[in-house]
């Protein structure tokens, strides 16, 4: 697996919240994370919550592979982050009602676990299909969810930024947390929803198929979100499987 990203405060925005990792070692570890709340405080609480997961990780992964004790290190980090960005809000006052979103890929050999609180969003392109692979929690997901909106009325739905769950929110901590099988020439995409806002799928699949080169691709889909208002900050990481890592898959 090879990565690239790029964060851009966008055309509109004066601060740039966004923030992301990447780790590629024995394990690999992608996180995008979208933080909001008045003044620096956004920017505070995603940087508080990729520190404390990335290092919790990376920290007690160690030899652990079994699936059972993989999933208790990542809801461990979620956990710690949001009490780390709730302690944060109390000691200071400029930073109270801050939260994040997160959105992580952990790889393991061959096993991706996917762990997932908020609106930012991770994708898989997988012989020439796109699939998003995160649920969005929003309002306006649940309103695509019970059918009333369509997927394309919810990029430009007035409530979207309304965020259903979020780090920093609340003491109890409901996180998404799944395994898929990488498989050879497997593509990721995380990004955060200045980018999905703006940029649908088939432009995803459209851009990975006609670039090779991932960080071009990164900027070309920073380029089409920032043309087409910018008025988010705008993050994108895009892993892509080379063919040989895996045998027979």
């Amino acid at each position: 697996m090879k990565a690239a990203a790029i964060t851009d405060v966008g055309r509109v925005r004066e601060l740039n919240e966004d923030n992301y990792f990447i780790y590629e070692e024995e394990i690999k570890l992608y996180i995008v994370a979208d933080g909001m709340g008045g003044h620096k405080s956004g920017e505070v609480a995603s940087f508080i919550a990729i520190d404390v997961i990335k290092s919790h990780i990376i920290k007690y992964l160690d030899d652990e592979r079994e699936e059972i004790a993989v999933k208790g290190i990542l809801f461990e980090a979620f956990n710690r982050a949001n009490e780390a960005i709730l302690n944060k809000s109390i000691e200071d006052s400029t930073c109270e009602g801050m939260g994040t979103t997160v959105t992580l890929v952990l790889i393991i050999e061959d096993k991706m676990y996917i762990a997932h609180v908020g609106d930012s969003r991770a994708y898989l392109i997988r012989e020439n299909e796109i699939t998003q692979i995160t649920e969005d929690h929003s309002l306006v997901a649940e309103l695509v969810k019970n059918g009333s909106i369509t997927e394309r009325e919810a990029m430009r739905h007035p409530q979207k930024n309304i965020i259903t769950r979020a780090l920093g929110n609340s003491s109890d901590v409901k996180l998404d947390l799944c395994t898929i099988q990488l498989c050879k020439e497997d593509i990721l995409i995380l990004c955060t929803d200045g980018l999905s806002n703006f940029v649908d799928n088939y432009e995803f699949k459209k851009v990975l198929s006609e670039t090779e080169d991932i960080m071009e691709a990164c900027n070309i889909l920073v380029t089409l979100a920032n043309e087409r208002g910018g008025h988010d900050n705008i993050t994108v990481l895009i892993a892509k499987q080379q063919s040989s890592s895996i045998e027979g898959r």
